[in-house]
């Protein structure tokens, strides 16, 4: 039996873990059911018209899991927790107790925070909400509603969001996997049938070499994502040796390792919904009657359709990310403290100060070639179609590096709930 068969096995054997893949595959059912119920109202010919004209819409409706192209109850998917979460995170950086109990409270701190994550959802999700709708309004796709029925409208799309977000944790907590990560995978997978059915109702024999070229170029970034977020720089370390009632102790030598990639795909998401978030809101101030707010936020509209001015912005925004994320996640301070209270040290570096320092130089290098990476792999679409013209690379990247990034961490959970199953 091959060692896949063999794995297989493995996880069909377990009824925990079998029971868990079951309960994940039943809630990502139940968000595909959810994106297919759509709100009343809606001028469908006009819906498509519109996102196919707009890849900040396409975008959106890529993170709602599909939602948005059926303006579904759960049109705004996982984008007003992402915000949230977005928020929470920076304020980390402002506020020295919310830093604190993020990083070392423990767990009871990180579900303190969570908890500040969920209730700032629904105010995001309100604002959101009510600014989309009126933006599809403005566009003809929606009828005029009354107050009642806006804000019954309004309600059912912050119950999907606040819905989405809850199974998401339910995925986190009783499946495997992350819920949030999963739940976007989910929609992307589901939505494969209609982008190739689309490449192949436009299929043109002159662009041949065009899809050839496409296609190599996706298993490349495949291959890249999966070595990038493979890879891993050690750092040796040593323990002292110790001797307690006549006996050594200690005097092993290992290493810490630090990942290329430490932040994942978080820093493409975070990116995202800082791009689509304004938008979302020029798009509604667009049809304000006072004239000097609705030309200003007209000239940030047609600057953010710039191609080449949001293809920068979306690579500065993931460098930066990359570098921000990493940061909140990984502090070579704590890092050299636990190393010294263990009886630790980095060969040829001293203890403390200096050991901070020098994870956090290494640290440095390493985010930079992987920022680099997730920048470069994120806007390699955008180049692609504005250079062949072919409208479904526009979030092809972000699209693989998201799925393949998810499927490996999948995979990684997996086999370490086979493994400690085995032992």
């Amino acid at each position: 039996m091959s060692k896949f068969g063999e794995k297989l096995r493995l996880i069909l054997a377990d009824e925990v873990l079998r029971r868990r893949i079951l309960f994940v595959t039943g809630l990502l059912v139940v968000t595909r059911v959810l994106a297919a119920i759509p709100i009343p109202g809606i001028d469908a010919l006009r819906l498509e018209s519109l996102l196919s004209g707009s890849e900040f819409l396409n975008l959106l409706n890529l993170f709602s899991g599909g939602g948005l192209s059926n303006l579904s109850v759960v049109m705004l998917g996982v984008g007003p927790y992402i915000t949230a979460s977005i928020i929470m995170q920076l304020m980390t950086v402002m506020s020295p107790k919310l830093k604190a109990m993020y990083q070392e409270e423990g767990e009871a701190g990180r579900r303190r925070f969570s908890q500040y994550s969920r209730i700032l959802t629904v105010p995001l999700a309100i604002v959101q909400g009510y600014a989309f709708i009126k933006l599809l309004q403005g566009q003809g796709v929606l009828g005029q509603l009354t107050f009642g029925t806006l804000a019954v409208d309004i309600t059912v799309i912050v119950a999907g969001s606040v819905l989405l977000m809850w199974l998401g944790e339910l995925i986190t907590e009783f499946g495997v996997g992350n819920g949030v990560s999963l739940i976007i995978f989910a929609g992307i997978v589901a939505q494969l049938p209609t982008t190739v059915s689309q490449t192949v109702l436009t299929y043109d024999p002159s662009q041949i070499p065009v899809y050839i070229a496409g296609l190599a170029i996706a298993l490349l970034v495949t291959f890249g994502v999966v070595v990038v977020t493979e890879a891993e720089r050690p750092i040796p370390i040593t323990y002292a040796k110790q001797v307690r009632g006549g006996r050594a102790f200690g005097g092993i030598s290992t290493y810490l390792p630090l990942r290329v990639n430490q932040a994942g795909v978080i820093p493409i998401i975070f990116a995202l919904s800082i791009l689509l978030f304004p938008q979302m809101i020029f798009q509604f101030l667009a049809q304000s009657a006072i004239a000097s707010i609705s030309s200003l936020a007209t000239f940030a509209l047609d600057l953010l359709a710039n191609n080449w001015f949001y293809t920068t912005a979306y690579f500065v925004l993931v460098v930066l990310f990359t570098y921000f994320y990493t940061a909140v996640t990984f502090d070579p301070d704590n890092i050299s403290t636990n190393l010294q209270k263990s009886g630790a040290f980095i060969p040829g570096v001293r203890p403390g100060i200096s050991t901070a320092d020098y994870i956090s130089r290494v640290l440095t290098r390493l985010t930079l070639v992987g920022a680099l990476f997730l920048g470069l792999i994120a806007i390699l679409p955008l180049i692609l179609r504005s250079l062949t013209g072919i409208q479904s690379l526009a979030i092809g990247g972000t699209a693989l590096l998201i799925v393949v990034s998810v499927v490996i961490d999948l995979i990684k959970k997996i086999d370490a709930q086979v493994s400690a199953r085995e032992y």
